[in-house]
């Protein structure tokens, strides 16, 4: 199974610390507002990977933090003038709660950065003990000039990641590239330290947190674009200097989100959330929209997206439609190249054309009634989606979701159908087939009767 290593530059080999085993740390939410589409697409891509590397045999210790203290939660606690724990509760069960709606696995762990200020505090006393940070005339700073390998994962010179980020100018800094450990704070989400009362950095907080939960050094470390500079730059500075050894061998990054081409931002006042998405789309289209791009690339988030993916969905349950799924499944070619397609970088795009592939031929063999090898075929095209978190769902139910009207009511014109074409009365069988797909509804007559499903 090979990876693309964002500290590397280049697709490498898997090899665990512990034998088939993964330790593996995904940057969470900093919780002060609802999730938005572009949060859905970075979880639902380490989502799948974890159960891809589940599938493949490997036990993998899953942890996604929680980052509920931060200069954020504090301005918008102050404009909507609540608590901070409060505002910060709020908006957890507001991501859980759109995370479960798109089917994603619960972490491991999901350590929260208040409940976690001694270790961030110990932490911080290691890298002053060891000349790597130092004490300002209020706050504690973080020496990137003690550390000579700062840059080696933006790839970027001092002057380059300056010019990169928003690095404010301070007085008390050594180098303005130098970055906040331990802040002075006398009121609001404040905790007692050695360096008088104060909060947390952003940085430090997952530097303690991951290694809390996997030690201090682990297979892979994930998140957004975003996050490479200056956050995870910042993370292996510190994290390395407090121990003296490498902090997490493999980087992964997801491709960042544009809404019809162009960036999304909560300043260009863009960004569409999980909860407004699913008011249009179900949550297994979403979901399949946005792992149908490999993970690295960016991807452009548009109606016509959307659409395209409800219809390959319902291409892939249409041939699933009327197979029995048995208990037993045979590996067969598919699977090979399945698997192949996955074992490189998690190459979903690659999965879902062989899924495809794998739906052409159950139709061809429904359609030469083969169906003890339709069923065959069936059974493992569910277990390959499985873990890709998709498909899961029985193929007769999923195609009659999203219409307006009731079961009670379609199944009711269907009889009446029924009874016009008995009647010979094609006129009228004719305007309720027609009534049907006006609201978005298709019969289907078989020797069996008629069924019914969404168009």
């Amino acid at each position: 199974m090979k990876i693309y290593n964002s500290l590397t530059g280049k697709k490498e080999i898997l090899e665990t610390l512990e034998p088939n085993r993964v330790k593996m740390y995904v940057c969470g939410m900093t919780v002060y507002d609802h999730t938005h589409i572009g949060h859905a697409r970075t979880f639902l891509c380490f989502d799948v990977i974890v159960r891809y590397l589940r599938h493949a045999g490997f036990t993998v210790d899953y942890i996604r933090n929680i980052t509920d203290v931060d200069d954020k939660i504090i301005e918008r606690s102050k404009k909507l003038n609540i608590e901070a724990l409060e505002l910060t509760l709020k908006y957890i069960d507001s991501m859980q709660h759109d995370f479960n709606s798109l089917g994603m696995i619960d972490p491991d762990q999901e350590p929260k950065a208040t409940e976690n200020i001694p270790s961030i505090i110990k932490l911080i006393e290691k890298l002053i003990e060891k000349n790597h940070a130092y004490i300002g005339k209020s706050d504690v700073y973080f020496s990137t000039d003690s550390f000579a390998e700062y840059g080696r994962l933006s790839r970027r010179n001092t002057e380059e990641m300056l010019a990169g980020a928003r690095v404010n100018v301070d007085e008390e800094k050594r180098n303005p590239a130098d970055f906040v450990l331990w802040k002075k704070a006398e009121q609001g989400l404040a905790w007692d330290s050695p360096w008088g009362k104060g909060r947390p950095g952003w940085h430090i907080e997952c530097s303690a947190m991951s290694m809390d939960a996997l030690g201090e050094s682990f297979d892979i470390h994930g998140g957004g674009m975003d996050l490479k500079f200056p956050h995870h730059e910042n993370e292996i500075a510190q994290s390395k200097c407090s121990t003296g050894k490498d902090f997490a061998t493999y980087w992964m990054h997801t491709g960042s989100l544009r809404i019809d081409q162009e960036k999304m931002s909560k300043s260009l006042d863009n960004f569409i959330t999980i909860k407004e998405a699913l008011k249009s789309f179900s949550s297994e289209v979403l979901r399949y929209f946005l792992i149908s791009s490999h993970y690295r690339s960016p991807m452009n988030f548009s109606i016509d997206g959307l659409t395209e993916a409800q219809a390959s969905l319902d291409r892939l349950y249409t041939a699933l439609k009327d197979c029995e799924i048995q208990v037993e499944e045979v590996e067969n070619g598919f699977s090979f190249q399945y698997k192949k397609m996955m074992d490189d970088d998690f190459n979903v795009p690659g999965a879902l054309a062989v899924l495809f592939d794998m739906a052409k031929s159950i139709n061809s063999l429904k359609d030469s009634d083969q169906f003890d090898q339709a069923n065959q075929l069936a059974t493992i095209l569910v277990s390959l989606a499985r873990p890709l978190g998709v498909l899961q769902q029985d193929p007769e139910d999923y195609l009659k979701t999203g219409v307006q009207l009731s079961e009670d009511k379609i199944e009711g014109l269907i009889r009446e159908r029924e009874v016009a074409r008995k009647n010979k009365d094609f006129k009228k069988s004719d305007q309720i087939r027609d009534e049907l797909i006006s609201m978005n509804i298709v019969l289907e007559d078989s020797a069996d009767g008629t069924s019914w499903r969404r168009k």
